[in-house]
Protein backbone atom coordinates (compact mmCIF):
# COMPACT_ATOMS: atom_id res chain seq x y z
CA UNK A 1 0.00 0.00 0.00
CA UNK A 2 1.30 3.49 -0.81
CA UNK A 3 2.30 5.34 2.35
CA UNK A 4 -0.13 8.21 1.77
CA UNK A 5 -2.94 5.68 1.40
CA UNK A 6 -1.82 3.93 4.58
CA UNK A 7 -1.92 7.17 6.52
CA UNK A 8 -5.32 8.02 5.05
CA UNK A 9 -6.68 4.58 5.95
CA UNK A 10 -5.17 4.62 9.43
CA UNK A 11 -6.44 8.13 10.09
CA UNK A 12 -9.97 6.91 9.63
CA UNK A 13 -9.41 4.09 12.09
CA UNK A 14 -7.69 6.07 14.85
CA UNK A 15 -9.39 9.37 14.36
CA UNK A 16 -7.17 12.05 12.90
CA UNK A 17 -8.13 14.26 9.97
CA UNK A 18 -6.87 14.77 6.46
CA UNK A 19 -6.71 18.43 5.52
CA UNK A 20 -5.52 21.65 7.08
CA UNK A 21 -8.50 24.02 7.10
CA UNK A 22 -6.27 27.11 7.42
CA UNK A 23 -3.16 28.20 5.54
CA UNK A 24 -1.31 30.98 7.36
CA UNK A 25 1.88 32.56 6.05
CA UNK A 26 3.71 35.68 7.14
CA UNK A 27 2.48 38.22 4.54
CA UNK A 28 6.01 39.47 3.86
CA UNK A 29 7.56 36.00 3.67
CA UNK A 30 8.11 34.90 0.06
CA UNK A 31 11.06 32.58 0.61
CA UNK A 32 12.35 30.23 3.28
CA UNK A 33 15.59 28.56 4.25
CA UNK A 34 13.82 25.19 4.21
CA UNK A 35 10.40 23.95 3.12
CA UNK A 36 9.09 20.53 4.15
CA UNK A 37 6.62 19.58 1.41
CA UNK A 38 3.49 17.44 1.39
CA UNK A 39 3.83 15.92 4.86
CA UNK A 40 1.03 14.67 7.07
CA UNK A 41 1.36 17.22 9.86
CA UNK A 42 0.44 16.19 13.40
CA UNK A 43 1.11 19.46 15.17
CA UNK A 44 1.36 18.33 18.82
CA UNK A 45 -1.86 19.96 19.98
CA UNK A 46 -3.79 16.71 20.05
CA UNK A 47 -5.97 17.90 17.18
CA UNK A 48 -6.47 16.05 13.92
CA UNK A 49 -3.60 15.95 11.46
CA UNK A 50 -3.58 17.51 8.00
CA UNK A 51 -1.57 17.45 4.79
CA UNK A 52 0.55 20.50 4.24
CA UNK A 53 3.92 22.20 4.14
CA UNK A 54 6.18 23.78 6.74
CA UNK A 55 8.51 26.69 6.04
CA UNK A 56 11.52 27.45 8.24
CA UNK A 57 13.58 30.62 8.45
CA UNK A 58 16.64 30.35 10.66
CA UNK A 59 15.59 28.36 13.72
CA UNK A 60 11.90 29.32 13.55
CA UNK A 61 8.82 27.87 11.88
CA UNK A 62 7.80 30.83 9.69
CA UNK A 63 4.89 29.36 7.76
CA UNK A 64 2.54 26.39 7.57
CA UNK A 65 -0.13 25.31 5.12
CA UNK A 66 0.14 25.33 1.33
CA UNK A 67 3.53 26.76 0.38
CA UNK A 68 3.35 25.85 -3.30
CA UNK A 69 5.21 28.47 -5.32
CA UNK A 70 7.32 29.72 -2.44
CA UNK A 71 11.10 29.68 -2.76
CA UNK A 72 13.51 27.91 -0.42
CA UNK A 73 17.20 27.13 -0.24
CA UNK A 74 16.26 23.51 0.35
CA UNK A 75 13.17 21.32 0.01
CA UNK A 76 12.46 18.08 1.88
CA UNK A 77 9.83 15.82 0.34
CA UNK A 78 7.69 14.39 3.15
CA UNK A 79 5.03 12.81 0.94
CA UNK A 80 3.60 9.79 2.73
CA UNK A 81 5.41 10.65 5.95
CA UNK A 82 4.28 12.09 9.28
CA UNK A 83 5.75 15.40 10.41
CA UNK A 84 5.52 16.08 14.15
CA UNK A 85 7.21 18.31 16.70
CA UNK A 86 10.46 16.93 18.08
CA UNK A 87 9.98 14.53 20.98
CA UNK A 88 10.74 15.82 24.49
CA UNK A 89 12.30 13.27 26.83
CA UNK A 90 11.05 14.50 30.21
CA UNK A 91 13.11 12.03 32.24
CA UNK A 92 16.63 11.64 30.90
CA UNK A 93 20.04 10.89 32.39
CA UNK A 94 22.35 12.39 29.76
CA UNK A 95 23.90 14.90 32.18
CA UNK A 96 27.46 13.67 31.64
CA UNK A 97 27.04 11.70 28.40
CA UNK A 98 26.52 14.90 26.41
CA UNK A 99 29.93 16.04 27.61
CA UNK A 100 31.44 12.81 26.29
CA UNK A 101 29.58 12.72 22.97
CA UNK A 102 27.55 15.83 22.14
CA UNK A 103 25.92 14.11 19.15
CA UNK A 104 23.35 12.47 21.50
CA UNK A 105 23.17 9.52 19.13
CA UNK A 106 20.69 7.16 20.78
CA UNK A 107 18.28 10.00 21.55
CA UNK A 108 18.38 12.06 18.35
CA UNK A 109 18.10 8.92 16.23
CA UNK A 110 14.76 8.11 17.86
CA UNK A 111 13.40 11.62 17.36
CA UNK A 112 14.26 13.22 20.69
CA UNK A 113 15.11 16.91 20.24
CA UNK A 114 14.99 17.97 23.92
CA UNK A 115 16.19 16.17 27.04
CA UNK A 116 15.32 17.09 30.63
CA UNK A 117 18.10 15.85 32.91
CA UNK A 118 18.86 16.19 36.63
CA UNK A 119 16.42 13.42 37.49
CA UNK A 120 15.90 11.01 40.40
CA UNK A 121 17.43 13.47 42.85
CA UNK A 122 20.82 13.60 41.12
CA UNK A 123 22.04 16.58 39.09
CA UNK A 124 25.35 17.72 37.66
CA UNK A 125 25.45 20.69 40.07
CA UNK A 126 25.87 22.26 42.56
CA UNK A 127 29.19 20.75 43.55
CA UNK A 128 31.08 21.26 46.76
CA UNK A 129 34.87 21.05 46.64
CA UNK A 130 34.71 17.42 47.79
CA UNK A 131 31.97 16.54 45.28
CA UNK A 132 33.87 18.24 42.45
CA UNK A 133 37.05 16.34 43.30
CA UNK A 134 35.21 13.01 43.42
CA UNK A 135 33.40 13.68 40.14
CA UNK A 136 36.60 14.84 38.51
CA UNK A 137 38.33 11.62 39.51
CA UNK A 138 35.47 9.61 38.04
CA UNK A 139 35.11 11.55 34.79
CA UNK A 140 38.82 11.99 34.11
CA UNK A 141 39.38 8.28 34.60
CA UNK A 142 36.41 7.11 32.55
CA UNK A 143 36.15 9.78 29.87
CA UNK A 144 39.13 12.10 30.12
CA UNK A 145 36.84 14.98 31.10
CA UNK A 146 37.94 17.65 33.56
CA UNK A 147 35.18 18.86 35.88
CA UNK A 148 35.78 22.61 35.93
CA UNK A 149 32.31 23.73 37.04
CA UNK A 150 30.62 23.94 40.43
CA UNK A 151 27.23 25.40 39.45
CA UNK A 152 24.75 25.10 36.60
CA UNK A 153 26.02 28.20 34.82
CA UNK A 154 29.46 26.62 34.59
CA UNK A 155 27.96 23.37 33.32
CA UNK A 156 25.90 25.19 30.69
CA UNK A 157 29.00 27.09 29.58
CA UNK A 158 30.91 23.83 29.23
CA UNK A 159 28.17 22.30 27.05
CA UNK A 160 27.99 25.39 24.86
CA UNK A 161 31.74 25.28 24.21
CA UNK A 162 31.40 22.09 22.17
CA UNK A 163 27.77 22.35 21.21
CA UNK A 164 25.10 19.67 21.57
CA UNK A 165 22.81 17.99 19.06
CA UNK A 166 19.71 18.24 21.28
CA UNK A 167 18.23 20.93 23.47
CA UNK A 168 18.87 20.43 27.17
CA UNK A 169 17.05 21.54 30.29
CA UNK A 170 17.72 20.37 33.83
CA UNK A 171 16.19 19.86 37.23
CA UNK A 172 18.05 20.36 40.50
CA UNK A 173 18.63 17.04 42.28
CA UNK A 174 17.44 17.01 45.88
CA UNK A 175 19.94 14.26 46.70
CA UNK A 176 22.74 16.36 45.21
CA UNK A 177 21.52 19.33 47.23
CA UNK A 178 21.55 17.28 50.45
CA UNK A 179 24.99 15.87 49.75
CA UNK A 180 26.33 19.40 49.21
CA UNK A 181 25.09 20.58 52.62
CA UNK A 182 25.00 17.43 54.79
CA UNK A 183 27.02 14.79 53.01
CA UNK A 184 25.89 11.17 52.83
CA UNK A 185 24.94 10.72 56.49
CA UNK A 186 21.65 9.13 57.45
CA UNK A 187 20.29 11.84 59.76
CA UNK A 188 17.78 14.65 59.87
CA UNK A 189 18.73 18.06 58.54
CA UNK A 190 18.97 20.92 61.00
CA UNK A 191 17.03 24.16 60.54
CA UNK A 192 20.22 25.87 59.47
CA UNK A 193 20.96 23.14 56.92
CA UNK A 194 17.46 23.37 55.47
CA UNK A 195 17.91 27.12 55.10
CA UNK A 196 21.21 26.54 53.30
CA UNK A 197 19.57 24.06 50.93
CA UNK A 198 16.81 26.57 50.20
CA UNK A 199 19.40 29.23 49.37
CA UNK A 200 21.20 26.87 46.98
CA UNK A 201 17.89 25.98 45.37
CA UNK A 202 16.99 29.64 44.84
CA UNK A 203 20.40 30.22 43.25
CA UNK A 204 19.83 27.27 40.90
CA UNK A 205 16.40 28.62 39.94
CA UNK A 206 18.03 31.90 38.94
CA UNK A 207 20.45 29.91 36.78
CA UNK A 208 17.50 28.38 34.94
CA UNK A 209 16.66 24.96 36.41
CA UNK A 210 13.08 23.82 35.83
CA UNK A 211 12.44 22.70 39.38
CA UNK A 212 13.62 20.01 41.76
CA UNK A 213 13.70 16.22 41.49
CA UNK A 214 13.96 13.61 44.20
CA UNK A 215 15.07 9.99 44.17
CA UNK A 216 13.76 8.74 47.48
CA UNK A 217 14.93 5.16 46.97
CA UNK A 218 18.53 6.35 46.60
CA UNK A 219 21.06 7.74 49.02
CA UNK A 220 21.48 10.39 50.28
CA UNK A 221 18.12 11.81 49.15
CA UNK A 222 16.28 8.94 50.81
CA UNK A 223 17.39 10.21 54.22
CA UNK A 224 15.22 13.34 53.91
CA UNK A 225 11.93 13.42 55.81
CA UNK A 226 8.68 14.58 54.26
CA UNK A 227 8.92 17.84 56.20
CA UNK A 228 12.42 18.47 54.86
CA UNK A 229 11.15 17.94 51.31
CA UNK A 230 8.29 20.35 51.92
CA UNK A 231 10.58 23.06 53.23
CA UNK A 232 12.98 22.66 50.30
CA UNK A 233 10.14 22.86 47.79
CA UNK A 234 8.87 26.03 49.45
CA UNK A 235 11.99 27.75 48.11
CA UNK A 236 10.04 28.04 44.86
CA UNK A 237 7.47 30.34 46.46
CA UNK A 238 8.63 33.39 44.50
CA UNK A 239 9.00 31.78 41.09
CA UNK A 240 7.72 28.98 38.92
CA UNK A 241 8.86 25.39 39.11
CA UNK A 242 7.86 21.77 39.54
CA UNK A 243 8.62 18.88 41.89
CA UNK A 244 9.40 15.62 40.05
CA UNK A 245 9.80 12.58 42.25
CA UNK A 246 11.04 9.05 42.01
CA UNK A 247 8.84 8.13 44.95
CA UNK A 248 10.09 6.55 48.16
CA UNK A 249 8.62 3.22 47.13
CA UNK A 250 7.14 1.86 43.90
CA UNK A 251 6.16 -1.56 45.22
CA UNK A 252 4.63 -2.74 48.52
CA UNK A 253 4.34 0.82 49.84
CA UNK A 254 3.53 2.59 46.59
CA UNK A 255 0.28 4.02 47.98
CA UNK A 256 2.00 5.42 51.06
CA UNK A 257 4.76 6.86 48.84
CA UNK A 258 2.16 8.47 46.60
CA UNK A 259 0.44 10.00 49.63
CA UNK A 260 3.77 11.48 50.69
CA UNK A 261 4.44 12.94 47.24
CA UNK A 262 0.98 14.51 47.13
CA UNK A 263 1.38 15.89 50.66
CA UNK A 264 4.72 17.49 49.77
CA UNK A 265 3.22 19.16 46.70
CA UNK A 266 0.08 20.26 48.53
CA UNK A 267 1.84 21.65 51.59
CA UNK A 268 4.52 23.40 49.50
CA UNK A 269 1.91 24.69 46.99
CA UNK A 270 3.87 23.28 44.07
CA UNK A 271 3.06 21.24 40.98
CA UNK A 272 3.81 17.51 41.18
CA UNK A 273 5.23 15.21 38.53
CA UNK A 274 5.60 11.48 39.26
CA UNK A 275 8.59 9.94 37.52
CA UNK A 276 8.22 6.55 35.77
CA UNK A 277 4.95 5.65 37.53
CA UNK A 278 4.67 1.94 38.24
CA UNK A 279 3.40 -0.68 40.69
CA UNK A 280 6.35 -3.06 40.95
CA UNK A 281 5.90 -6.73 41.73
CA UNK A 282 2.96 -8.94 40.79
CA UNK A 283 1.33 -8.65 44.20
CA UNK A 284 1.20 -4.86 43.74
CA UNK A 285 -0.18 -4.70 40.21
CA UNK A 286 -3.75 -4.52 41.54
CA UNK A 287 -2.97 -1.21 43.27
CA UNK A 288 -2.88 0.87 40.09
CA UNK A 289 -6.58 1.73 40.12
CA UNK A 290 -6.19 3.00 43.67
CA UNK A 291 -3.17 5.05 42.57
CA UNK A 292 -5.25 6.68 39.85
CA UNK A 293 -8.09 7.33 42.27
CA UNK A 294 -5.81 9.04 44.80
CA UNK A 295 -4.35 11.18 42.03
CA UNK A 296 -7.84 12.20 40.97
CA UNK A 297 -8.84 12.95 44.57
CA UNK A 298 -5.75 15.13 45.00
CA UNK A 299 -6.54 17.00 41.80
CA UNK A 300 -9.98 17.79 43.16
CA UNK A 301 -8.19 19.37 46.13
CA UNK A 302 -6.23 21.57 43.77
CA UNK A 303 -2.97 19.60 43.45
CA UNK A 304 -1.76 19.60 39.85
CA UNK A 305 -0.31 16.17 39.03
CA UNK A 306 1.25 14.64 35.92
CA UNK A 307 3.40 11.56 35.35
CA UNK A 308 5.69 9.84 32.86
CA UNK A 309 6.49 6.26 31.91
CA UNK A 310 8.54 4.24 29.43
CA UNK A 311 6.83 1.49 27.33
CA UNK A 312 8.78 -1.44 28.76
CA UNK A 313 8.06 -3.99 31.49
CA UNK A 314 11.53 -3.92 33.08
CA UNK A 315 13.16 -1.12 35.03
CA UNK A 316 16.88 -0.36 35.13
CA UNK A 317 18.99 0.44 38.16
CA UNK A 318 22.20 -0.31 40.01
CA UNK A 319 22.28 -3.88 41.30
CA UNK A 320 22.73 -2.55 44.82
CA UNK A 321 19.19 -1.09 44.60
CA UNK A 322 17.85 -4.45 45.77
CA UNK A 323 19.77 -3.98 49.04
CA UNK A 324 18.21 -1.98 51.91
CA UNK A 325 18.79 1.78 51.83
CA UNK A 326 20.23 1.91 55.35
CA UNK A 327 23.05 -0.44 54.30
CA UNK A 328 24.24 2.13 51.74
CA UNK A 329 24.43 5.10 54.13
CA UNK A 330 27.67 7.04 54.46
CA UNK A 331 30.68 6.66 52.20
CA UNK A 332 31.23 4.02 49.57
CA UNK A 333 33.86 2.33 51.73
CA UNK A 334 31.41 2.18 54.64
CA UNK A 335 28.85 0.48 52.37
CA UNK A 336 31.38 -2.12 51.24
CA UNK A 337 32.45 -2.64 54.84
CA UNK A 338 28.87 -3.51 55.79
CA UNK A 339 28.79 -6.11 53.02
CA UNK A 340 31.78 -7.73 54.75
CA UNK A 341 30.51 -7.32 58.30
CA UNK A 342 29.17 -10.62 59.75
CA UNK A 343 27.30 -8.65 62.43
CA UNK A 344 24.97 -6.88 59.96
CA UNK A 345 25.13 -9.19 56.95
CA UNK A 346 22.25 -11.46 58.07
CA UNK A 347 19.92 -8.45 58.24
CA UNK A 348 21.06 -7.20 54.83
CA UNK A 349 20.50 -10.65 53.35
CA UNK A 350 17.06 -11.04 54.90
CA UNK A 351 15.82 -7.68 53.60
CA UNK A 352 17.39 -8.22 50.17
CA UNK A 353 15.73 -11.61 49.75
CA UNK A 354 12.40 -10.07 50.75
CA UNK A 355 12.90 -7.40 48.05
CA UNK A 356 13.71 -10.04 45.43
CA UNK A 357 10.59 -12.03 46.35
CA UNK A 358 8.53 -8.89 45.85
CA UNK A 359 10.04 -8.44 42.39
CA UNK A 360 9.37 -12.09 41.62
CA UNK A 361 12.57 -14.12 41.82
CA UNK A 362 16.29 -13.95 41.10
CA UNK A 363 15.35 -14.89 37.54
CA UNK A 364 13.69 -11.47 37.17
CA UNK A 365 17.06 -9.69 37.50
CA UNK A 366 19.36 -9.34 34.48
CA UNK A 367 22.90 -7.96 34.63
CA UNK A 368 23.29 -5.16 32.06
CA UNK A 369 26.59 -3.47 32.91
CA UNK A 370 29.86 -4.27 34.68
CA UNK A 371 33.20 -2.48 34.99
CA UNK A 372 35.70 -5.32 34.90
CA UNK A 373 36.49 -7.09 31.64
CA UNK A 374 36.62 -10.46 33.44
CA UNK A 375 32.89 -10.12 34.16
CA UNK A 376 31.72 -8.99 30.71
CA UNK A 377 30.33 -12.47 30.07
CA UNK A 378 27.70 -11.81 32.75
CA UNK A 379 26.02 -9.02 30.76
CA UNK A 380 22.61 -9.98 29.39
CA UNK A 381 22.21 -12.94 31.76
CA UNK A 382 19.83 -13.51 34.68
CA UNK A 383 21.15 -13.77 38.25
CA UNK A 384 19.64 -17.22 38.70
CA UNK A 385 21.30 -18.48 35.51
CA UNK A 386 24.70 -17.00 36.37
CA UNK A 387 24.58 -18.26 39.93
CA UNK A 388 23.59 -21.75 38.86
CA UNK A 389 26.19 -22.02 36.10
CA UNK A 390 28.92 -20.91 38.51
CA UNK A 391 27.93 -23.50 41.07
CA UNK A 392 26.53 -20.99 43.55
CA UNK A 393 23.52 -22.13 45.52
CA UNK A 394 23.19 -18.84 47.32
CA UNK A 395 22.24 -16.08 44.87
CA UNK A 396 22.58 -13.39 47.54
CA UNK A 397 26.14 -14.41 48.22
CA UNK A 398 26.93 -14.28 44.51
CA UNK A 399 25.41 -10.79 44.24
CA UNK A 400 27.25 -9.60 47.36
CA UNK A 401 30.60 -10.73 46.01
CA UNK A 402 29.90 -9.28 42.57
CA UNK A 403 29.04 -5.87 44.01
CA UNK A 404 32.23 -5.86 46.06
CA UNK A 405 34.40 -7.07 43.18
CA UNK A 406 32.89 -4.51 40.78
CA UNK A 407 33.19 -1.73 43.36
CA UNK A 408 29.40 -1.29 43.10
CA UNK A 409 29.65 -0.78 39.34
CA UNK A 410 26.98 -3.29 38.33
CA UNK A 411 23.70 -2.31 36.66
CA UNK A 412 20.70 -4.54 36.14
CA UNK A 413 17.19 -4.72 34.71
CA UNK A 414 14.30 -5.93 36.84
CA UNK A 415 11.34 -7.51 35.06
CA UNK A 416 8.59 -6.61 37.49
CA UNK A 417 5.77 -4.74 35.70
CA UNK A 418 2.62 -5.91 33.95
CA UNK A 419 1.63 -5.14 30.37
CA UNK A 420 -1.92 -4.25 31.41
CA UNK A 421 -0.70 -1.65 33.91
CA UNK A 422 1.85 -0.25 31.48
CA UNK A 423 -0.89 0.24 28.91
CA UNK A 424 -3.18 1.96 31.44
CA UNK A 425 -0.42 4.32 32.58
CA UNK A 426 0.73 5.27 29.09
CA UNK A 427 -2.87 5.80 27.99
CA UNK A 428 -3.63 8.15 30.88
CA UNK A 429 -4.21 11.70 29.55
CA UNK A 430 -1.72 13.16 32.04
CA UNK A 431 1.05 10.69 31.25
CA UNK A 432 4.06 11.67 29.15
CA UNK A 433 6.56 9.36 27.49
CA UNK A 434 10.10 9.23 28.90
CA UNK A 435 13.13 7.03 28.36
CA UNK A 436 14.68 7.16 31.86
CA UNK A 437 17.96 6.63 30.00
CA UNK A 438 21.08 8.49 28.94
CA UNK A 439 22.29 9.26 25.42
CA UNK A 440 24.56 6.44 24.30
CA UNK A 441 26.21 5.44 21.02
CA UNK A 442 27.14 2.16 19.30
CA UNK A 443 30.72 3.41 19.03
CA UNK A 444 33.34 5.17 21.13
CA UNK A 445 33.35 5.75 24.87
CA UNK A 446 29.57 5.40 25.24
CA UNK A 447 29.48 1.96 23.62
CA UNK A 448 29.86 0.13 26.91
CA UNK A 449 27.75 -2.61 28.46
CA UNK A 450 24.28 -3.49 27.19
CA UNK A 451 21.94 -0.71 28.33
CA UNK A 452 18.19 -1.01 28.69
CA UNK A 453 16.60 -1.00 25.20
CA UNK A 454 14.67 2.14 26.14
CA UNK A 455 17.98 3.94 25.58
CA UNK A 456 17.52 3.53 21.81
CA UNK A 457 13.87 2.62 21.34
CA UNK A 458 11.44 4.35 23.72
CA UNK A 459 9.66 6.74 21.37
CA UNK A 460 9.54 4.53 18.24
CA UNK A 461 8.28 1.66 20.39
CA UNK A 462 5.48 3.79 21.79
CA UNK A 463 4.36 4.80 18.30
CA UNK A 464 4.70 1.40 16.67
CA UNK A 465 3.18 -0.65 19.48
CA UNK A 466 0.59 1.61 21.06
CA UNK A 467 -0.50 3.59 17.99
CA UNK A 468 0.04 1.54 14.84
CA UNK A 469 -0.21 -2.06 16.05
CA UNK A 470 -2.51 -2.08 19.08
CA UNK A 471 -4.34 1.18 18.26
CA UNK A 472 -4.59 1.96 21.97
CA UNK A 473 -3.67 5.65 21.61
CA UNK A 474 -4.68 7.83 18.62
CA UNK A 475 -1.70 9.31 16.81
CA UNK A 476 -2.52 12.97 17.66
CA UNK A 477 -2.79 12.10 21.35
CA UNK A 478 0.42 10.05 21.24
CA UNK A 479 2.29 12.97 19.69
CA UNK A 480 0.81 15.36 22.28
CA UNK A 481 2.16 13.15 25.07
CA UNK A 482 5.67 13.44 23.61
CA UNK A 483 5.63 17.12 22.63
CA UNK A 484 3.22 19.86 23.76
CA UNK A 485 2.22 18.23 27.05
CA UNK A 486 5.81 18.06 28.41
CA UNK A 487 6.66 21.47 26.93
CA UNK A 488 3.71 23.10 28.68
CA UNK A 489 4.18 21.22 31.91
CA UNK A 490 7.88 22.00 32.28
CA UNK A 491 7.64 25.55 30.94
CA UNK A 492 9.65 25.21 27.72
CA UNK A 493 9.03 28.31 25.64
CA UNK A 494 7.76 27.89 22.06
CA UNK A 495 8.46 24.16 21.95
CA UNK A 496 6.27 21.13 21.41
CA UNK A 497 4.00 22.35 18.60
CA UNK A 498 4.14 22.98 14.88
CA UNK A 499 2.98 26.56 14.57
CA UNK A 500 4.38 29.87 13.49
CA UNK A 501 6.98 31.48 15.75
CA UNK A 502 7.74 28.13 17.40
CA UNK A 503 11.23 26.69 17.16
CA UNK A 504 11.93 24.26 14.34
CA UNK A 505 12.23 21.05 16.36
CA UNK A 506 10.71 18.44 14.03
CA UNK A 507 10.61 14.71 13.37
CA UNK A 508 9.69 13.23 9.98
CA UNK A 509 8.86 9.53 10.21
CA UNK A 510 7.17 6.68 8.36
CA UNK A 511 4.19 5.56 10.41
CA UNK A 512 4.05 2.31 8.48
CA UNK A 513 7.62 1.31 9.30
CA UNK A 514 8.73 3.10 12.46
CA UNK A 515 9.97 0.47 14.87
CA UNK A 516 12.38 0.01 17.76
CA UNK A 517 15.09 -2.59 17.19
CA UNK A 518 16.94 -2.54 20.51
CA UNK A 519 16.55 -5.65 22.68
CA UNK A 520 17.53 -6.53 26.24
CA UNK A 521 20.47 -8.60 24.97
CA UNK A 522 21.43 -6.39 21.99
CA UNK A 523 20.41 -2.82 22.68
CA UNK A 524 22.91 -0.70 20.70
CA UNK A 525 20.62 -0.50 17.66
CA UNK A 526 19.01 2.53 16.09
CA UNK A 527 15.29 2.31 15.27
CA UNK A 528 13.79 2.12 11.80
CA UNK A 529 11.38 4.52 10.14
CA UNK A 530 12.73 7.94 11.20
CA UNK A 531 13.81 9.83 8.08
CA UNK A 532 14.71 13.31 9.36
CA UNK A 533 15.18 15.02 12.71
CA UNK A 534 15.54 18.81 12.92
CA UNK A 535 16.66 20.77 15.97
CA UNK A 536 16.15 24.53 15.91
CA UNK A 537 15.61 24.38 12.16
CA UNK A 538 18.81 22.43 11.46
CA UNK A 539 18.80 18.91 10.01
CA UNK A 540 20.64 16.67 12.47
CA UNK A 541 19.44 13.26 11.25
CA UNK A 542 18.96 12.62 7.53
CA UNK A 543 17.93 9.16 6.39
CA UNK A 544 19.30 7.48 9.52
CA UNK A 545 22.64 9.29 9.35
CA UNK A 546 23.80 11.92 11.81
CA UNK A 547 24.86 15.07 9.96
CA UNK A 548 27.28 16.09 12.71
CA UNK A 549 25.45 19.37 13.28
CA UNK A 550 25.14 20.51 16.93
CA UNK A 551 22.36 23.14 17.02
CA UNK A 552 20.95 22.32 20.47
CA UNK A 553 20.31 25.04 23.03
CA UNK A 554 20.18 25.27 26.83
CA UNK A 555 16.52 25.72 27.75
CA UNK A 556 15.33 27.44 30.91
CA UNK A 557 11.91 27.66 32.50
CA UNK A 558 9.96 30.75 31.56
CA UNK A 559 6.56 30.62 33.22
CA UNK A 560 4.40 29.01 35.86
CA UNK A 561 1.66 26.63 34.84
CA UNK A 562 -0.14 26.45 38.16
CA UNK A 563 -3.87 25.78 37.98
CA UNK A 564 -3.64 24.62 34.36
CA UNK A 565 -5.55 21.36 33.98
CA UNK A 566 -3.35 18.97 32.01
Amino acid sequence: MHRRNFIKTTSTIIGYGLFNPISKIYPSQDSFDLIIKDGFIVDGSGQKGYYGDIGIVGNIIAGTGNLTGYKAARFINADGLVVSPGFIDVHSHSDDELLVNPRAESKIQQGVTTEIVGQDGKSIAPLSVEMQEALNAQYSGSYGIRVDWTNFSGYFKRLNQKGIAVNLATMLGQGTLREYIIGTENRAATVSEVNSMQQLFRAALKEGVLGISSGLEYTPGAFASSEELIQICKAMDYTSGIYATHMRDEADFVLEALDEAIAVAQDASIDLHISHLKCTGKRNWRKLNTVFQRIQDARRRGVSITMDRYPYLAYNSNLSSILPVWAKAGTHSEFIARLNDPAVLPRIKEETIAQVKMIGSWDALMVTSVNRSKNKHLVGRRISEISGSNGHRDEFEFVRKLIIEEDNGVDMCGFAMSQANTTKILSHPRCMVASDASARAPYGALNYSNPHPRTYGTFPKFISEYVREKKLVPLPEAIRKMTSLPASRFGLKRRGKIMENYYGDLVIFDLDNIKDKATFTDSHQYPDGIHFVLVNGVVVVEKKSHTGRLPGKILKRFQSNKNIDF
